[in-house]
């Protein structure tokens, strides 16, 4: 603490008092202008690529805990959470030209897996699991995860001795091995047990870019109707309702847009990452009912590569709807040439933490891919093609189109 009083004293006499100036070349500011219906980024950004590498590579110039921490310790506004977990430590990291970054430190060694007991609203969250999610969400074409890169923190030079959050400054110990380390502090984990660790000053994590304000783009936060029991007993409806799908679909907006194809395009992700947490989805109010649901939060993924949850398949195989564009993308990754686990590791080998994923998880994704197309395999012999797949490349159309025709 001696130390970080001195830094802050020289950091007060040398920083600038005039303001910065925003870049209109800046990554995060091209990154933001790129948001369309279609996703977060156009397919081959080079704003996408810029990001990434600013990340990895610009210094940090401040830390603070997220607003889900703050939230719990009564410091903001809750009407803006989802859900405070406070159960994994995440920091907001923020550099030069106004950029800002999700970070998550490392938990979880790649070769550990969830233990079986583990209820999956308790499981460690993976930093390296945000990484994965972001290329395999890239490679499906989906475009729904914000841009994450891994990468090598020094929790003392760059959290420590930049924050001016004093409770996050309280929360840094050195450890016996002479480890700096730091944990959350909350109602939840909030003991030096449950701390996160440098070696000794060396931390790895993912950083996650930061969407644009909610009063610039303002976004829903929405209950997933197929969301699970956050309880230690108990069933939700779907879970023993194999006809809950035509409950869903006579619900607004489930009934009348593409969002139940973009649900099964959610559960199709996250049954390739193993994600049972995805209780709430967010997506952008601009876009109206039609447009895509955001992917975020993606940390409890990857956890076992040997076990296939089937049931994170619900909304799939109880609505048996897909989307043409994703059943063709899903098909060619299921070609020898262009098989899923060799696009992800080529893919994922980009990354400064490569390699992200072990060898059983890269191959569990061509296991789990097999078990998507024989879902739709069975509802096409069940109810045809033509029922169960849906032509998605005719774009709806705007609300000002539907009114035109009514006025005339």
């Amino acid at each position: 603490s001696r130390r970080h009083k001195l830094y802050r004293e020289e950091l007060n006499l040398t920083s600038p008092a005039a303001p910065l100036p925003l870049r209109p070349e800046a990554s995060w500011l091209q990154f933001h202008l790129g948001i369309s219906r279609d996703g977060l980024y156009p397919r081959s950004s080079p704003a996408v690529a810029r990001l990434l590498r600013d990340m990895q590579e610009f210094p940090t110039i401040s830390a603070d805990y997220s607003q889900d921490e703050k939230a719990l310790l009564g410091a903001c506004d809750c009407s803006q959470i989802v859900k405070p977990s406070g159960v994994h430590l995440k920091l907001v990291l923020r550099f030069q030209d106004f950029g800002k970054a999700m970070f998550k430190p490392m938990r979880q060694k790649r070769e550990e897996e969830t233990p079986e007991d583990f209820f999956y609203f308790v499981d460690f969250q993976r930093h390296n699991a945000e990484i994965a999610a972001f290329h395999l969400d890239r490679i499906l074409d989906f475009r729904r995860v914000p841009p994450t890169v891994g990468r090598l923190i020094n929790v003392t030079k760059e959290i420590l001795e930049v924050t001016k959050n004093e409770v996050l400054q309280s929360v840094f110990f050195v450890s016996p091995a002479s480890n700096v380390c730091f944990f959350a502090k909350c109602p939840y984990m909030c003991k030096t047990e449950y701390a996160v660790c440098g070696n000794p000053h060396l931390l790895e994590g993912s950083l996650s870019a930061f969407l644009p304000s909610l009063n610039l783009a303002p976004r829903l936060s929405i209950p997933n109707p197929w969301i699970r029991s956050y309880s230690f007993e108990g069933k939700e409806e779907w879970e023993v309702n194999p006809l809950y799908c035509n409950t869903v679909r006579e619900i607004y907006p489930y009934s009348n847009s593409n969002r139940l194809l973009n649900i099964v395009d959610m559960a199709i992700f996250d049954f390739l990452i193993g994600n049972m947490d995805r209780h709430h989805y967010e997506m952008f109010t601009k876009f109206g009912d039609d447009g895509f649901l955001l992917h975020l939060d993606n940390a409890r993924g990857f956890g076992r590569h040997s076990h296939d949850e089937i049931s994170i398949l619900a909304p799939l195989s109880q609505c048996c709807v897909i989307k043409r564009t994703t059943l063709l993308r899903l098909r060619l990754l299921a070609e020898p040439e262009y098989r899923l686990s060799d696009v992800m590791r080529e893919s994922l080998l980009q990354d400064p933490l490569a390699p992200v994923l072990t060898e059983p998880h890269l191959l569990a994704l061509d296991r789990r891919l097999q078990l998507i197309l024989d879902a739709v395999g069975k509802c096409i012999h069940t109810f045809g093609e033509a029922t169960v797949v849906a032509n998605d490349t005719v774009q709806p159309q705007s609300p000002a189109a539907h009114r035109a025709k009514l006025d005339t």
